[in-house]
This record gives structure tokens, sequence and C-alpha cells, in this order.
């Protein structure tokens, strides 16, 4: 039996850069260049749903999209640097859909005429909420409570979160795609074939350009395409909805996007405060946290660093509630989270250099403030990205999987725990999301709207239903007997900063300043 056994190892073996070794610059800017270029699908989607909706126009949704991607770059140079320091991308969140559905359907909001005034009042509305709201993650960061909590993790309970970070957004894979096959299917097809059947060709020396490139070689191939079948009037008589996912002329970006303009906080005026809003965006900030600690989770195994110890987990959440504060601040529209398509993208690329990121988010950054030539990438229709994630999202899902290597899975208990996390994990939010649309706000539906955004917003989470029920059955069943079934003997070493000498080498604030913030 021993040819057959595959032991368990703290880290991939495969990747061939870790967390602080880079590529050569050339190579680094163009992955950095890609990650940017991922990233723009949600940054440009989530937009395109909300601000027709607030009554903005096609101008002020380029201009969202600006800010969006703007005060992206600057989170993720801040979380990259002084908060867990791991290479994710910080950017837009569905997650705060249902909340800001919630406030953009208030009835004093509604009663405003003016399609460019109800735009402008929402957004304030918007703002107020997120920057009240953003204090739960300042606090719970800051104050070491999450990490605190965090001490009731294990590989057991790790596992279902981190693989329902990915699982939890098949919505957004090939149903989406579908929308536009013609477009979805190649790109599919494209990146699959590329990364893996073709990733050891090198037509320059020593690059392996379709492993590291696929992104970029796969979006400009299908982008060129779906130019041509636009141009040659492919859906010049297909209904509305298939123009508006296939054509690449339907956004509106690049007619209505200013070349030159730099976002700045309050740009949209004063932020305006009301308890219900702030209540119910508070919902949001919990799920985004829950999230981004999974995401944090698959991005440090496929950086080659140790799981990241609760001091840092909770100086990450941290920082993540000042980003949400910056949304609020710069009017983005929606609040922020870790980027489950670019964690994946470290392990399609086998690059989990934090110096990729750091460059990405210049280019997110540059890119914002020329208006015009950012709105010519965020016009690639957007079946392309959702091609990608069919392949990022269920990556993501496989690292959280792995963890699952550090347990003992021959035990009845574990099999138990994990497999009703994951079911109910995928099958809450389902039955929710079944009920959730913009007029009736979901399943809860009282008298209270606030409360109703909060209980629909928590429960139409994959992550957050997975940690509810994983890390409750992990903690309560047959505890002190199941400490070596549950992987608890690898990770506890992990629960300190100094309980393993390598988070020194990974987590270390940069400037000397671990002097002034010791680590604990």
């Amino acid at each position: 039996m021993a040819e057959y056994s595959h032991p368990p190892m703290e880290q991939l073996q495969d990747l061939e850069y870790c967390i602080d070794s880079n590529p050569p610059w050339a190579e680094t800017i163009l992955l950095a260049f890609q990650n940017y270029i991922l990233m723009l699908g949600t940054s440009v989607m989530i937009p395109s749903l909300l601000v027709p909706a607030m009554g903005g126009s096609d101008g002020d949704k380029a201009r969202v999209i600006q800010t969006l991607l703007f005060v992206a770059g600057i989170n993720t140079l801040l979380q990259a640097l002084f908060g867990t320091r791991l290479p994710a991308v910080v950017g837009g969140s569905f997650a705060y859909v249902i909340p800001i559905a919630y406030i953009i359907s208030d009835s004093s909001l509604q009663r405003i005429t003016d399609h460019h005034e109800r735009f402008i009042q929402t957004m304030r509305a918007i703002q107020g909420a997120l920057i009240v709201a953003s204090s739960i993650q300042i606090i719970l960061g800051y104050s070491q409570v999450w990490g605190l909590f965090s001490r009731f993790f294990s590989p057991l309970g790790m596992a279902p979160v981190v693989g329902l970070v990915g699982l939890g957004l098949f919505q957004r894979g090939f149903p989406l795609l579908g929308n536009c096959v013609e477009i979805g299917i190649p790109t599919l097809l494209l990146v699959i074939g590329l990364s893996q059947y073709l990733k050891h060709v090198r037509l320059f020396r020593e690059l392996p350009i379709f492993e590291r490139f696929p992104v970029l070689i796969c979006v400009a191939i299908i982008w060129i395409y779906s130019v041509i079948l636009t141009a040659s009037g492919a859906y010049r008589d297909k209904p509305n909805a298939t123009q508006i996912s296939c054509r690449t002329d339907r956004a509106n970006l690049i007619s209505t996007a200013p070349w030159f303009k730099f976002p700045y906080p309050l740009q949209w005026g004063p932020p305006t405060f009301s308890a219900g809003h702030s209540f119910a965006m508070m919902s949001a900030v919990l799920v985004s946290m829950v999230e981004s600690t999974g995401a944090f989770k698959a991005a440090s195994r496929l950086a080659i660093a140790t799981p990241p110890p609760a001091y840092v987990l909770s100086r990450g959440i941290g920082w993540q509630g000042i980003g949400i504060l910056l949304d609020g601040l710069f009017g983005t529209g929606t609040g922020s989270t870790v980027s489950v398509e670019n964690v994946g993208l470290l392990g399609l690329t086998r690059v989990g250099s934090r110096r990729v990121v750091q460059i990405s988010a210049g280019f997110m950054i540059f890119f914002s403030i020329l208006g015009k030539f950012g709105a010519v990438f965020a016009s690639i229709p957007f079946p392309i990205f959702a091609a990608l994630y069919c392949v990022l999202f269920g990556l993501v899902a496989s690292v959280g999987l792995s963890f699952l290597q550090f347990t003992n899975m021959n035990c009845m208990r574990n099999l138990m725990i994990t497999g009703l996390s994951l079911f109910l994990g995928i099958s809450i939010p389902q039955f929710f999301n079944e009920y959730w649309n913009p007029q009736h706000h979901g399943l809860v539906r009282t008298n209270a709207g606030w409360f109703n955004a909060f209980l629909n917003t928590v429960f139409s989470s994959p992550p957050t239903i997975g940690l509810i029920v994983a890390v409750f059955l992990d903690n309560t069943l047959e505890v002190e007997k199941s400490k070596k079934d549950r992987g608890m003997p690898w990770w506890v070493k992990f629960r300190t900063f100094r309980g393993d000498n390598r988070n020194e080498e990974f987590y270390t604030l940069p400037f000397n300043l671990n002097r002034f913030f010791p680590p604990t």
C-alpha cells in the first residue's frame, strides 16, 4: 500500500513563485495586467446592475466604475502592504446587493421624480450606511476579536468554508456563460486547453507562456472574435437580453467615460445616515468578512505560505474594514471583499507573488483615472469572464477541500460535518435566492425592511452558512476525543504568530513597522 499513499503536505509543491519570490520584471508586469483584466468583470457588473436601479445614467455608471476601480487599487495596496500581506486583490462584492436594493427601494428615495437627483440621494444614503457599517469590521479586526474567534477553526471546519467560497459562486459561472454560448463556450475550452494541455509549450525560451497568461490570451482572442460577430450584424435581430450579453458596443462605457477623472472623497456630496440602512448594511459587512476569511486561507495555500495566524487574520480584517470605510467615503456604490477569481488565478498561473498583486493595484488606479482607456477594457462581454470563473471558482473550491488531507476522513463524525455543511451551505442560500427579487427582497418579509435585508443577506451567503454549521458542529461534537481526527495537531501551531518560524518571513510588516506593532 505504501506506493499508493500520498502523505499530507503543508504546502502545495508544484507552484513556481511563492509569496515573497518574484518573476522577472517583464513577466511580473504582464501578470499584474492579467490580474487587472480579470477583476474588471465584477467591477463592471455590480455598477451595471445597481446604478440604473438608482436612477443613474450611463455617464453615472461609467463614473461609479472608475471610482470602484480606483478604491479597489488603494484597498489592494493597503491589504498587500499592511493587512494580511497575502497576494489578494480586494474589489467590489455581490454580498452588498441585497441591502443596497433595500436602500434603493426606500420610499423616501423613490418619491424623488428627477432621475439624476434620485441617483445622487441614493448614493449618499449608501455611502452613509457603508461608513457606519464599516465600524463592525474595524472593531472586530483591530480588537483581535475575530482572531480569538478563529481559534475555534480547524482544518475540518475550514474545508467547507473555503470550498463554499468557490462553489457558492456557481450562479456566476455557467448560467451567465449560457447568456452567450457562442462566446462563452469557446472561452471555456480555450482556457482549459491553454492552461492544462499546452502548459508545457514554451515559445520563448524558459517562459511557459500558455500557463502564465491564459487569461490574457483567451480574452484577447475571444474579444476580437466577439467584435467581429458584432460588426458583422450577427445579433442585429436578436432579443435585447442577448444583445446586452454578446455585443461589444452595448455597455456605452467608452462614449460616456471622461478622458481624465480623478475620484475623490465625498464627490457625490455629503453622506446621509439612517439607522435602518446602516443595520441592513452590517449584514453584508459580516458576510464579506466570512468570505474574505475563506479567501485569505485559500490565497495563503496558493502562495505557498502558512495559514495566516489569528493576529494576521485580524489585522487583515481590520484593514478590510478601512477599505469599506473608503468605499463609503469615495462612493463606490458597494462594499469590498477579497476577489475570489483573482485568488484562483494564483493557482492557474502557479504564481503567488505579492509583487504581482501590488503592481496590479497600480493598473487599477492608473486606468481608473484615464477613463477612456479603462472603459475600453471594461467593455469586454461578461460571458467571457463567466467562462473564466468556471475554472477559477472551481480551483478555489478544490483548495478548500485540500484541507481535508489533514483530517481523518475515515471517521463518520468528520464525514457528517463535512457533508452537512457543504450541502446546507449550497442548499439554504439557493432556497433564499429563489425568493429574492428587488421588489420583494427575499423570503423574510416583515414590516421592518432592514430586518428583512439583514436575514436575507446572511442566509444567501454559502460561506457564512458553511461557517455556522461546520464550526458549530466541529466544536460541539466529541471535541476532546476527536482532536487528532479534526487535524488540530497540524493546525494548532498556526494559531499564533510565534508558533511557526515561517510566519515572520511571510507576514512581517514592511518598513520595520513590527517594532511599533509587535505581533502576538
